[in-house]
């Protein structure tokens, strides 16, 4: 029983994915306009992070989805199919779960920051243009 149920989701998911990655295409926003000199601080500042995810995961394409509404150049880290950002994932954050935003800070400490909600939060308030 249990094997038939672990085919039907395999199934599934190779079902569901393609509409997955068209629906996150189709709606992803527009990024914000920043100035050049502005633009160029803040792809510094992504220089530090990265994200580790898999490529059809909801969760995963809500924070994407966040990332170009934010016009960031944060580098995607595949740990659904490549075994050394899975094991890095593992090793660093402690868990195998994505989303996880990885944020190398100025002293060389590593944070590992997980849950959508939370990294989306994080984004907004790092790299989000003051209003006004």
């Amino acid at each position: 029983m249990r094997l038939i149920i672990r085919y039907f989701f395999r199934t599934l998911r190779l079902i569901l994915t393609p509409f997955m990655l068209i629906s996150e295409k189709i709606s992803t926003p527009e990024s914000i306009h920043r100035s050049p000199e502005e633009q160029a601080r803040v792809d510094r500042a992504c220089e530090n992070l990265a994200l580790y995810q898999f490529s059809a995961c909801p969760f995963c394409i809500k924070v994407r989805k966040e990332m170009a509404r934010l016009g960031l150049n944060i580098e995607t880290r595949d740990a659904q199919h490549d075994g050394t950002h899975r094991q890095a994932l593992a090793a660093g954050g402690g868990q195998i779960k994505v989303p996880c935003l990885l944020i190398r800070e100025d002293n060389n400490q590593e944070r590992w920051l997980y849950e959508s909600d939370d990294i989306k939060s994080w984004l907004q308030q790092q790299f989000e243009p003051a209003s006004g």
